[in-house]
């Protein structure tokens, strides 16, 4: 039985001789002893298994995932929301599932109409004109309207929020560095400098300001002094935003962005590690020969019959590679078939209805923990969403293993990104989040601020008020 080692050993010694090659070592030693592992998976199913003793065995494997069975408060970019069943149902339909990427239009008009429609609501969601099929995810979506505001000005100065996602802007800065030429600077929003100055020196420079709404910290974002300063400077307004988040907040259109980007994992998409996740950029029609990957156009055949058609293929494998835009790979056709169907089944009025249930919890949180002494706002005076950053009066580390040990994900250590948010944890509600998970996870809390205060610090309540929660 060789379901996940299809090969034997005599089919293998069968192509080593074909290729000329005597053993896997050989074949592989252009890569250094050092960085190969030469063990045996010994945690693998043994071979000989039947199937049903090996879907035991892995499902056993599967059990040792404590992950699953705890509950989450973790956000940071990855987001654990509600899947209406019907998502993954029609996913799963045969002519969507093996369907790999519309090289083929003509025999494809499925694929094409499901990547026209969530084109069509990306744009209704951020309030921009269009948008292309998906990107690999929200970091490289970032970087490719980076690159596509680089192009239109023929700037090389790239400005980016430090509240902009820290792997987004590695992400960025890694596509950066091969460049040569592109600067990639930082700025604290909330105390911009000159960053913002259009007198500045290298102001005229500055291809494009990127922000992210809600912020990594969950924080929302002021956005009139960058619309101000790209208009001044003819600079590209950027906004990375959170889908859910717009079925509440502004579109970024309505505000004056000029790109718009994000990660499509929260509609309908399974938390993964790792991914495979999908990345939105949407722009204004003005910029639409810039924009990067694929985009679907609808049309009419010759008969006059409705059809749809790969447009604006700015890609290397269809142009001349000087002419590109960009080579990467677009588009992530099964997680936005899957953001599509969830947008469809959950309509505009669902999606503002998850948004205020994800806000409405995480305040209450929040509200209920700066009830216990000594934990306060990692930002004072900055309105958050469903996300907010607090500072504890004891390191995080002993305290997140203490919410474990209580069933609780608690939360993403700040310190790790931001070196003056020491003591501070990154908490996500979203709709998945009940009122009894808050309350629970606030007496954990409770429990552990008892025992490990530092001196001096007032006991947190035995009772905690009702908290705020209008959910």
């Amino acid at each position: 039985m060789y379901n996940f080692l299809p090969h034997t050993e005599a089919e293998r010694q069968l192509m080593l001789a074909k290729i000329g090659v005597k053993s896997i070592d050989a074949l592989f030693s252009d890569i250094p002893a050092a960085l190969r592992q030469n063990m045996q998976y010994s945690v693998l199913p043994q071979q000989g298994l039947t199937e049903a003793e090996l879907q035991a065995e892995l499902q056993a494997l599967a059990r040792q995932n404590k992950g699953t069975e705890l509950t989450c408060f973790l956000g940071g970019g990855a987001y654990n929301r509600f899947i209406p069943m019907a998502v993954n149902t029609i996913a799963s339909r045969s002519e969507f599932y093996t369907a790999y990427t519309p090289y083929q239009p003509e025999i494809a008009q499925g694929t094409l109409q499901v990547t026209y429609e969530f084109q069509t609501m990306i744009c209704e969601l951020t309030g921009m004109d269009v948008a292309n099929a998906s990107v690999y995810d929200g970091a490289s979506a970032v970087t490719e309207a980076a690159f596509m505001a680089m192009r239109t000005t023929r700037r090389h100065r790239i400005l980016i929020a430090n509240s902009v996602h820290p792997d987004y802007r590695k992400v960025l800065q890694t596509y950066a560095n091969g460049l040569g030429e592109v600067t990639v600077e930082t700025f604290d929003p909330l105390k911009p400098g000159e960053a913002l100055n259009p007198n500045h020196p290298q102001a005229q420079k500055t291809a494009c300001v990127i922000v992210q709404v809600p912020n990594y910290w969950g924080g929302l974002e002021e956005t009139q002094s960058i619309r101000q300063f790209c208009q001044a400077t003819g600079a590209l307004f950027i906004v990375s935003a959170e889908p859910v988040s717009l079925g509440l907040l502004k579109a970024p259109g309505s505000y004056g962005a000029d790109i718009v980007t994000g990660d499509i994992q929260p509609l309908g998409n399974h938390l993964s590690f790792g991914g495979p996740y999908g990345g939105y950029i949407a722009t204004q029609n003005k910029y639409v020969r810039q924009l990067p990957g694929r985009l679907v156009g609808k049309t009419v055949d010759r008969h006059g019959k409705q059809c749809y058609t790969l447009t604006l293929q700015t890609r290397e494998q269809h142009i001349r590679r000087e002419k590109a835009t960009s080579n990467i790979c677009t588009n992530q056709a099964l997680n936005v078939l899957k953001a599509t169907v969830y947008l469809t089944l959950v309509g505009p009025n669902g999606l503002k209805h998850l948004a205020n249930l994800s806000l409405q919890r995480t305040h209450a949180l929040a509200s209920a923990l700066r009830k216990l002494p000594g934990v306060n706002l990692y930002k004072p005076g900055q309105a958050f969403f469903s996300e907010v950053a607090l500072r504890f009066p004891v390191p995080v580390a002993p305290l997140l293993q203490h919410l474990e040990q209580e069933g609780i994900l608690g939360g993403i250590a700040l310190e790790r990104f931001y070196p003056d948010a020491k003591n501070c944890l990154l908490i996500a509600c979203t709709e998945m989040t009940s009122p009894s998970e808050i309350e629970r996870y606030v007496e954990a809390v409770r429990k552990f601020l008892k025992l490990n205060a530092p001196p001096g610090t007032p006991q947190p309540p035995e009772i905690l008020q009702q908290m705020e929660a209008t959910c």
